[in-house]
């Protein structure tokens, strides 16, 4: 009967220290990690000779991003084809040139985007060969355009007033895939 009354004792204990511990069922699970965010830009304004100006404006941050990448956004895509300045441009480190034709492709989730290539594979499946993803710093100027600017440039094309675009970035972290 000994045996049997220190059996139950020794199941009472671990039941009891069983009760007391937390299962892992029951822990708060840890909080989910923060969207990341990413860099988008938008239509500023049409130029002259069927340009337009795109860039970040007040909304955009370049540093750390500013929409998460959880939305569906355009891509802003460009083609570069060496075309020259157009007349009543003058372009400078703010408002550069692109040197050739901006489009913008359907939405798509900003977690799809994983790296630069894909995002540029995106345009050229949208919008056909020599198409990629338009860059902060594509704008050009200076003598024979030989300089990068950043912020905002000019280029051909028309793309939709009140939308905003993923964009890339080279030297920050505020990319989609970033």
């Amino acid at each position: 009967m000994r045996r049997i009354t220190s059996g139950f004792a020794v199941v009472a204990a671990v039941a009891a220290a069983l009760a007391t511990a937390v299962s892992p069922v029951s822990a708060a699970a840890p909080p989910a990690p923060a969207a990341a965010s990413a860099m988008t830009w938008t239509l500023l304004g049409d130029g002259p000779s069927g340009t337009v100006r795109v860039g970040g404006g007040p909304l955009s941050n370049p540093y750390t991003g500013d929409t998460a990448t959880t939305a569906s956004l355009p891509l802003l895509c460009l083609r570069i084809d060496g075309s020259p300045v157009p007349a009543g441009i003058t372009p400078d480190f703010y408002a550069g040139w692109a040197r050739g034709t901006v489009a913008a492709t359907s939405p798509i989730r900003g977690t799809r985007l994983t790296s630069r290539a894909i995002a540029d594979q995106v345009c050229a499946n949208s919008l056909g060969a020599g198409w990629r993803m338009a860059e902060f710093h594509d704008g050009r100027y200076g003598p024979n355009l030989a300089y990068s600017g950043g912020w905002s440039y000019y280029a051909h094309g028309d793309v939709p007033l009140g939308t905003r675009f993923w964009t890339a970035i080279n030297d920050q972290p505020s990319n989609p895939w970033s």
